[in-house]
């Protein structure tokens, strides 16, 4: 095997030995432009959401969030559909997915509330509720995922027989 003189992963390439060039390259910052748009709209849709879910039901203080926990398990539930959906039922536009996947569903689910309120929990004396809600949320949600994508399956399957 022939050794490349200067040892760069371009001169790897002409050698057949390393990447090709054009696969190792990212987008240059003007070419992930609308990616960063439709996240960033999907987001404020998301956090807009989650901001509403906030005042229709809030928490009591010292209160298990009985908000934030809902909305992180049903937000893991749509993007275990979502998910399906998009991966392995139908092609769909390439910036769907950055935008209602991590745009909106992302500012949606709310795991960094869901931090802030162990620790306001915790800080106020209520460590049982915070170590509760610090187990259940992440739990829930995983459970949510896998449930939503297995039912997703099984429906798509059904309805293609």
């Amino acid at each position: 095997m022939a050794v490349p003189r200067s040892g760069t992963t371009d001169d790897l390439a002409r050698e057949g030995t390393g990447p090709r060039p054009s696969a190792r390259r990212t987008p240059s910052h003007g070419g992930q432009g609308p990616t960063v748009a439709v996240v960033a709209l999907g987001g404020a849709v998301g956090a807009s959401a989650r901001y509403g879910a906030s005042l229709l039901w809030p928490t009591a203080a010292g209160a298990l969030p009985w908000t934030t926990l809902w909305v992180n398990t049903v937000g893991c539930a749509v993007i275990g559909v979502f998910m399906v959906l998009i991966t392995e039922v139908r092609a769909v536009h390439p910036l769907i997915r950055p935008f209602f996947g991590t745009g909106v569903l992302g500012g949606f689910t709310t795991f960094s509330t869901y931090a802030v309120d162990v620790h306001g929990l915790v800080d106020g004396g209520r460590p049982r509720t915070g170590l509760a809600c610090l187990a259940a949320t992440p739990c829930a949600a995983l459970a949510a995922v896998w449930l939503a994508a297995t039912a997703t399956r099984r429906l798509v399957a059904w309805r293609q027989r």
